[in-house]
């Protein structure tokens, strides 16, 4: 997914405890790409990590969570951020 803008965010995805998955931040841009969990894959999302240089990392759940990366409101200057995130 690109991402040219503040609050945007990948669709949630469902991490079985034990799992892994696997997460990638590319492109040329000025900005804070977040990693977030919730349980329910709708509210009360946490950061779980950020990244402002191009990354990539393997994370893993303990129990099921809801994944999501993308930008936050605020945090989104310039350029273009190009993020996937998969089991």
């Amino acid at each position: 997914m690109q991402i040219t803008a503040a609050n945007t965010f990948t669709t949630p995805i469902l991490i079985q405890p034990g799992n892994s998955f696997d997460i990638t931040v590319s492109g040329t841009f000025v900005a804070t790409v977040v990693l977030q969990r919730s349980k329910d894959g709708s509210t009360n999302w946490l950061d779980v990590a950020s990244f402002t240089a191009p990354a990539e990392q393997t994370g893993s759940a303990g129990s099921a969570w809801y994944f999501r990366i993308g930008v936050k409101t605020g945090g989104y200057t310039s350029g273009t951020a190009v993020v996937d995130l998969f089991d």
